[in-house]
């Protein structure tokens, strides 16, 4: 490995390292920094989401319920779209195709291998039906997410960075990413140190700089009814296409096109049909976050005593300074024979 310092005659000017690790050992328990980075962009989308649907006037943490079915139908769509995108990594003679216990099968998603393009069909196919379950509407989540799925986009990257992957062209800037040359995505014939564009870290700057649009967007009453995703879908897939250009790591050509340069094309198209046909059907604004006749159930609970019902109601008669003089009276006491009651 070169080191990660280059001296040039302007000075001396600073490579990206790649790191020497991708996983700890815990034990008998193996966690790779790619699933940390994962995990730790879902906790960050769920918190932005929860705060933009109760701020639209949602029951707050509703996103959990509607999260527990969209997470993993998006990490088994990403996982399916990458294998059906890449079927040279696992089908073909000698290829562990399906033997979970050795490395390159199907099911070994913790080696890396997952498209954002099928978690978005996967998570989508799965919010939809957490909304019919929970009764928030779709497109009300959708542009909820649309910040918060760019942020946790942005922090998975970082995993493929810890994974030695996806690295664009041979490049001689200061900011070039250091790759071992025994990588199996070295291009053959380079010598050792050559340097390679960081494309992660460009789609990390990239999304970043999306996340503030569509935060800034989203406080404008326009981008509602699924707008403010369509602009996600957008702006997403425009960063796809200029990157996964410039990418050489290994992926299916059609019509000499990467496949997720055409998965990025469909993306853009998608968000403008999205785009024009909401704008279209609902020129107006959201009347609720909720489908109609569903609402908020935290609302709709009755108080219950589990205990005295005293503690809630007052049970005991007034004090009898406060019946007012003269008052008349509605029920008579019975009364005894020496007069007391």
């Amino acid at each position: 490995m070169s080191s990660a310092l280059h001296s040039t005659a302007a000075g001396v000017l600073a490579s990206i390292p790649s790191p020497p690790v991708s996983y700890i050992d815990l034990g008998p328990l193996r966690i790779h920094f790619y699933a940390l980075c994962i995990i730790a962009g879902i906790i960050a989308a769920a918190l932005m989401t929860n705060h933009r649907l109760t701020k639209r006037g949602a029951e707050p943490w509703v996103v959990i319920d509607i999260s527990i079915l969209a997470v993993p139908l998006a990490i088994i769509g990403a996982r399916i779209f990458h294998v059906l995108t890449h079927p040279n990594f696992y089908f073909g003679e000698g290829k562990n195709t399906w033997n979970p216990f050795e490395p390159g099968s199907v099911w070994a998603i913790w080696e890396g291998g997952i498209a954002i393009f099928g978690a978005l069909i996967g998570g989508a196919v799965g919010a939809y039906l957490g909304c019919r379950w929970t009764g928030i509407r779709f497109w009300t989540f959708a542009d909820a997410l649309a910040p918060g799925l760019l942020l946790a986009q942005a922090m998975g990257r970082f995993g493929n960075w810890f994974n030695h992957e996806l690295y664009g062209l041979p490049t001689t800037l200061p900011w070039g990413l250091e790759i071992e040359s025994t990588n199996s995505a070295f291009p053959p014939g380079l010598p050792e140190g050559t340097l390679f564009h960081p494309t992660f870290l460009y789609e990390v700057i990239w999304n970043g700089l999306g996340v503030l649009v569509l935060l800034w967007l989203g406080r404008k009453l326009f981008f509602q009814w699924g707008r403010l995703f369509a602009i996600y879908l957008i702006w997403y897939s425009a960063g796809r296409i200029l990157w996964e250009s410039i990418r050489i790591d290994p992926s299916e050509i059609i019509l000499g096109l990467r496949s997720n340069v055409w998965a990025a094309i469909i993306g853009v198209v998608v968000g403008l049909v999205i785009l024009v046909v909401q704008t279209r059907r609902h020129p107006g604004l959201e009347p609720s976050p909720y489908r109609p006749g569903r609402g908020r159930k935290d609302l709709d609970a009755d108080v219950q005593s589990q205990d005295n019902p005293s503690d809630f109601v007052d049970v005991s008669e007034p004090p009898a300074e406060e019946v007012a003089a003269g008052a008349t009276a509605t029920s008579a006491a019975p009364s005894s024979g020496d007069g007391s009651r």
